[in-house]
């Protein structure tokens, strides 16, 4: 009896034995997973610290010609008319007129409904004059896009071409100055003052059909100049102050200074791509609400000239500089002389033919080309036809927003070099086609561009 009862006590005492070592065991398979769950929280912290660090660097370098900003939130798009506007018919994309986020913005499907997709695609693909590959949709060359999802928030990066981690790294061999521009803007300038003394005698329906047709193309083609020149490709960036003092000499045909108040914009328009209050060739609110349909639209590109020279005080007014001042003086002085010497005509060719064909006429499509969302989820488009001939590259516009150093000249090199990129991205065919939809489709509009929500950042 005796040895049966330390028989049942013995195995009691191992089973506690092993019940102990068994605890003993799982508290040290919980510690080692704590602690792998610590490392992977810490190396969570380190990676968001290190892209954070990276984001301060780029922001700080970007500090040198306009004032800081911060991104308060993500990417909203005005594209379509607002909710009160909106026909039977029409396609519905008014949800994204306001406080639509990136992951639909960017090709994500929330917030359509299948009916509206329907619609959406249909008028996408009736636009004749667009090359449609239809790829994942990703941000501008060395750019981060910021989605937010229903399960949080994302970042993609894409790699610039020429970047230090490109395949293409001969392309940052292209950027410098163009010897050759300064050549061709001063023979530009020279035809203009013979077409001045030319048409001193002319009838004055003549000479209206002379500045449409001729004047106003040259004087076009000399603010897309001036939009090189502004980049310092006319004499390099060590002489900044001779691609001024030059871009003011091109700005002499076009009959109104233009030149120093240009520069001074364009650089919010690429450091700020659609920034609300920043980049001021983003229509305003007015002129979306009011300019909704054909007819108004056909007012709108008519008097584009006019909204593009007043938006600048409305929009983001600057104070004048000294160039300003001094590109003011010039020019009233040269068109001084020249109506002290010719007449008035001079003068009216001029003006009228700077007006005329910055609003209705083949070479402005590029205004509405380059940054209106004819596809959803694509804000910048490129346009390879033979009107870039006479506009410098113009319609080379990804390759010039992601190179804008490089000069128009050499833009189709960069096109060449990098082909497997661009080649695959929606282009027009047609500037005279984009005035037509534009003007026709009721889902394009002057509502129909990216805006981005910007906070300024005093510096100290």
């Amino acid at each position: 009896m005796w040895s049966s009862r330390r028989r049942r006590v013995r195995s009691s005492r191992e089973k506690q034995h092993l019940w102990g070592r068994a605890t003993v065991e799982d508290s040290c398979r919980a510690r080692t997973e704590l602690r792998k769950k610590e490392c992977e929280v810490k190396e969570l912290r380190l990676d968001r610290e290190n892209l954070r660090l990276r984001t301060e660097k780029s922001s700080k370098q970007e500090k040198r010609d306009v004032p800081a900003i911060q991104l308060v939130r993500p990417v909203e798009v005005s594209h379509g008319a607002p909710e009160d506007l909106r026909n039977r018919g029409r396609v519905d994309l008014s949800r994204s007129a306001r406080g639509l986020t990136c992951s639909s913005c960017w090709g994500g499907a929330a917030g359509l409904t299948p009916a509206d997709r329907a619609l959406e695609g249909s008028a996408a693909l009736h636009r004749a004059h667009l090359h449609l590959h239809l790829h994942s949709p990703t941000p501008a060359w060395g750019e981060e896009l910021r989605e937010r999802t229903s399960s949080g928030s994302t970042t993609t990066s894409r790699t610039r071409p020429g970047g230090e981690r490109s395949w293409h790294p001969e392309i940052k061999s292209l950027m410098g100055h163009d010897p050759h521009l300064k050549w061709v803007v001063s023979g530009m300038v020279l035809a203009q003052l013979l077409a001045c003394y030319l048409v001193q005698d002319l009838s004055w329906k003549w000479l209206i059909f002379w500045a449409y047709a001729f004047g106003g193309c040259v004087n076009h083609s000399l603010t897309l100049a001036i939009h090189d020149i502004s980049h310092n490709v006319a004499f390099g960036n060590k002489q900044a102050r001779w691609n001024r003092w030059f871009a003011i000499f091109a700005n002499l045909p076009i009959g109104l200074p233009y030149s120093a108040s240009f520069k001074k914009y364009h650089i919010d328009h690429h450091r700020y791509l659609g920034g609300d209050g920043l980049d001021v060739d983003v229509p305003t609110d007015i002129e979306g609400w009011f300019f909704c349909t054909p007819l108004r639209k056909l007012l709108w590109l008519f008097l584009q000239p006019f909204f593009y020279a007043l938006r600048p005080l409305v929009v983001n007014p600057k104070p004048v500089s000294s160039l300003e001042a001094l590109n003011a003086v010039v020019q009233f002085v040269a068109d001084f002389v020249l109506f002290y010497l010719w007449g008035l005509k001079p003068i009216v060719y001029l003006i009228a033919g700077s007006i005329l064909c910055m609003g209705l006429h083949p070479i402005s499509g590029h205004f509405i080309a380059e940054h209106y969302m004819f596809l959803k989820g694509h804000e910048t488009y490129s346009y390879y036809g033979p009107l870039n001939l006479i506009t410098f590259n113009v319609g080379y516009h990804m390759e010039h927003h992601d190179f804008p150093s490089i000069p128009g000249s050499k833009l189709p090199l960069v096109k060449k070099i990098a082909a497997e990129y661009y080649d695959t991205l929606p282009q027009h065919t047609s500037w005279i086609r984009v005035l037509w939809d534009f003007v026709f489709d009721d889902s394009i509009g002057p509502y129909a561009r990216i805006k981005r929500q910007y906070k300024v950042v005093k510096q100290r």
